[in-house]
Formats: C-alpha cells, structure tokens, sequence
C-alpha cells in the first residue's frame, strides 16, 4: 500500500495566497517523509476550495518536487473539452517527468458547477465516459477520429505525447455503467472521504467480476488527523469535519430538490456526510486507533493507495501529525 496526500487547497483563513502555499508546503513535507503520491482535487465557485485550475497548481507542484507522483482528484470532464484535456494532460506529465497520475469524475453533489458550466447533471456520466475514451486516443494514438454524441474530432494528432505510455488512469464512481467502463479498460477506480466501506466493496465486487486485475489499485481518500490522544485528534480536527458537513449536507438538499427526489441516496450505506459518521470513518484518533482503522481498510479492501487528507485548520498542526504518522503509524500498518 502506498501512502499519499490529498490536497485540497482549503481556504481556512480566507486568504487565497496563503491557502495555496500551505498545502505547497504539505505536499514538500509529504515528500520529504517519503510519500509516494500527491492527489488534488477539482472545485469550482467556492470560497473554501481554491483548486479550480487544478493542473496549473499541479504544473507548479511539479516545478517544486522531484519524487513524488501527482494525481488528479479528479479532472471533471464534463467541464472541460476533452482535446484540451488531453493536450494538458500530456504537457503536464512531461513537466514532471512522468510522475501524472490520471483521475477523472464526473464532479458532483456541487449543482453550482453544473448550472454554470451548462451541464445537465442527468448527462455529465455520459459526458465524463465518452471524454475519457477520445482523451485516450488522443494521448497516444495519431490521425484520431472520433465521432461520438457529445465529441467529434476527424484527423486529428496532439503535441506533445505523454512521457508515460501510458498515464495510469483512475475512475471516481460508484455507478454500473462507470465501473464496468473502468474495468473493460484495466483502468483503476477511486474513492472519497464519505463514501462508506460497503459502497466501496460492492464497488470492487461488481468491477472484479468483470475484470481480475485493476482494481488492486484502488486509492482510498480519508479525512486525517493522528494526535497524541483519541480526544485530541477528534477535537483538532473537528472544525473542519463540521465544515465539510454542513457544506454537503446543504448540497444534497439542493441536488435533491433540484432532481425531485424523495429518496435520499445520501445514507451509511452509501455516501454520507454526518458529522460522526464522518469522524468514525476517517484515519482520526491516536497511533493506535489510526494503526487499527487503516488495517481494517486494507484487510477490506486491498488498497493500492491511502490518500491522507490532513484536517486540522492549523499548517503546523497538519505538519505534525504527518511526522507522527510516519514515525509511529506507517511502519506498522505495511
């Protein structure tokens, strides 16, 4: 199992320069501590996620590192056009020399993104899986032509090609029709914070009956915070679980309103964003609760990559309970 980090680029003091240097600085200690993978995610139109041109932040965090490999976390396709894509995807795995990790989703519960980006939430999946079949000709095929419902291209060759051939890529999605995709093309899978342990089983269920290989490499985010104590890890990073919650909880009643849903797919079973359920399922405690609750993730789900996303307010704090993980949790759990 690998260990790497999740970037989110969290706004906590409502200072955009200094909320992007902090996580350069997580992402350098993260390598330093021998890290193996960096994940940054894409948000769009929020105040406390500052990551909307993900790969232009990736482009500089593959100017300040050299070892440490950088996914993404994941490019929403259906916000982007997909020739553009591939021609960043490419450049940016040659300014790191081959280190890209590849994620894509679809982006959601967030209907800001959809509304303005003009994309029927109804339609991103489609939009996202057809995308990521034109962006995979294009890295490494030349002459393309592509001639699907919602992209077309005839003849067509982009420059650069990518260092890797090929860039590993990684699906973030619980759906049939997704998972059936990623294991058709050997492609490995992702999951985040809130999606529950028996979502994400079912998930590598139904992708290994349909493929043997690929799903070995499952990266795993979790909110993290390794403390001294249970209660002072829980206190630390308390505030920002709480954050997070209220944040999603008043997007799903948006989605759920918006679709005319009664039933809420967001539950236990599934994708949930209570406070405590939050906490209860993410790598928060002392060495030992942290040591036993990333065993039961590995002995359950065969991970290829634990994603820590660092959920204290405080850099220092963050920084600290990096260097305890690696000093008193990491060495255990392998």
């Amino acid at each position: 199992m690998k260990t790497g980090l999740f970037c989110n680029y969290e706004n906590h003091h409502e200072d955009a320069r200094r909320a992007i240097f902090e996580q350069v600085a997580l992402v350098k200690q993260a390598e330093t501590l021998g890290f193996e993978q960096a994940w940054v995610s894409e948000h769009h139109f929020s105040e406390s996620n500052l990551s909307p041109s993900m790969l232009l932040l990736m482009a500089h965090l593959a100017g300040v590192t050299s070892t440490i490999r950088l996914g993404t976390a994941a490019v929403l396709l259906p916000f982007h056009n997909p020739i553009r894509v591939a021609e960043d995807i490419a450049t940016l795995d040659n300014l790191c020399n081959g280190r890209l990790e590849f994620g894509v989703a679809k982006g959601g519960p967030f209907p800001q993104q959809n509304k303005h980006f003009a994309i029927p939430m109804s339609e991103s999946r489609g939009q996202m899986l057809e995308a990521i079949a034109l962006i995979q000709k294009l890295l490494y095929e030349t002459n393309v032509s592509f001639n699907g419902q919602h992209y077309q291209c005839e003849s067509l060759t982009i420059y650069p090609k990518p260092l890797q051939q090929p860039i590993p890529v990684y699906v973030a999605s619980g759906d049939d029709s997704a998972i059936a995709f990623a294991a058709k093309h050997s492609f490995s899978l992702m999951g985040g914070p809130p999606f529950s342990l028996e979502r994400l089983k079912k998930t590598l269920s139904k992708y290994r009956e349909l493929n043997s290989s690929g799903a070995e490499n499952l990266m795993l985010a979790r909110f993290f915070f390794v403390g001294q104590t249970d209660s002072e890890a829980v206190s630390e990073a308390l505030p920002f679980i709480r954050h997070f919650s209220q944040k999603m909880t008043a997007n799903t009643a948006q989605v759920m309103q918006n679709s005319g849903q009664k039933q809420n797919p967001f539950n236990r079973t599934n994708i949930c964003f209570d406070e405590d359920y939050l906490i209860e399922n993410s790598i928060i405690g002392d060495v030992k609760t942290c040591r036993d609750k990333i065993k039961k993730f590995q002995d359950e789900l065969n991970l290829g990559t634990l994603a820590l996303k660092p959920s204290s307010l405080a850099l220092s704090k963050n920084l600290e309970s990096l260097q305890r993980y690696n000093q008193e949790v990491r060495n255990y759990v392998f």
